[in-house]
């Protein structure tokens, strides 16, 4: 597949390729991987606290991908949104089947990452970073206190409700208010 600095671009060609990938089409997910393994394998990372566990929790993030792209709506969520959902959801699952968190540094996260990505890409990277927080600081404090919380740290949703002393329900709506919210501006944007 071609590269290209446009990120509408970008975002249909991962679109189509999920699109294919749902219709069992190897190439497809070949494509997939090799647009999204870097950014999934960063939030594994980051979430498992090891690299061995990062790597086999991103094995099981590709196969969740092969078994249900079909499911993907397009028109729901971004298609690196979707992605990035299911490889927290594997990583916190790996977490909780240990029953602890672990406590490495989260400086290891920034090892993960291409070691030499390009300038374009770098751009892309900054400019999507830029409308994300952007389109987070336009949020009410407590829905963008939670989606940061619970995206950027990998928090539970139980475990947030549980900090912040409301009901589970309550910080479940919060969310995703806030990332419907959160996706109206970044689409807009």
């Amino acid at each position: 597949m071609r590269q290209t600095t446009d990120p509408a671009a970008a975002r249909a060609r991962l679109t189509e390729a999920l699109v294919r990938t749902g219709a069992e089409d190897r190439a497809a997910l070949q494509d997939v991987y090799r647009l999204t393994s870097a950014k999934l394998f960063g939030i594994c990372l980051r979430i498992c606290g090891e690299r061995s566990a990062a790597e086999d929790v991103l094995h099981d993030v590709y196969l969740t991908i092969w078994k249900r792209a079909g499911a993907y709506e397009p028109g729901r969520a971004s298609p690196i949104s979707w992605l990035a959902t299911i490889a927290r959801n594997k990583a916190i699952d790996w977490v909780r089947a240990r029953g602890a968190r672990p406590a490495h540094p989260i400086e290891e996260a920034a090892m993960v990452a291409d070691a030499s990505p390009d300038q374009r890409e770098i751009a892309e990277r900054d400019e999507e970073s830029r409308r994300l927080h952007d389109c987070l600081d336009a949020l009410d404090e407590r829905s963008r206190d939670a989606i940061r919380t619970a995206f950027f740290d990998g928090v539970t949703y139980a475990e947030l409700a549980e900090r912040k002393n409301m009901p589970l329900g309550t910080m479940k709506s919060i969310v995703r208010r806030g990332l419907l919210q959160l996706k109206g501006c970044v689409d807009d944007a």
